[in-house]
């Protein structure tokens, strides 16, 4: 199953950190396209990742995953 994406939206296919890392990216975790919900910091940089699905994700700073952000036109 595919996430729907909103008529007038540009996708863009991205690496994610840490760091980078925002709410509505789509990550893809086991075959599974997952949409992250919210975000907590985590000691040394690390981040807690909660997805719309209720599950959660604890990233380490140098972890690095694919992911889609999708940008809004104006």
């Amino acid at each position: 199953m595919r996430p729907q994406v909103p008529v007038g939206a540009l996708v863009s296919h991205i690496k994610v950190t840490a760091a980078t890392v925002q709410c509505g990216d789509i990550i893809q975790l086991g075959g599974q396209a997952c949409r992250v919900r919210d975000l907590f910091q985590l000691p040394q940089g690390a981040k807690q990742l909660v997805f719309e699905s209720g599950e959660l994700l604890a990233i380490h700073t140098r972890t690095r995953l694919a992911a889609v952000r999708l940008l809004r036109r104006r």
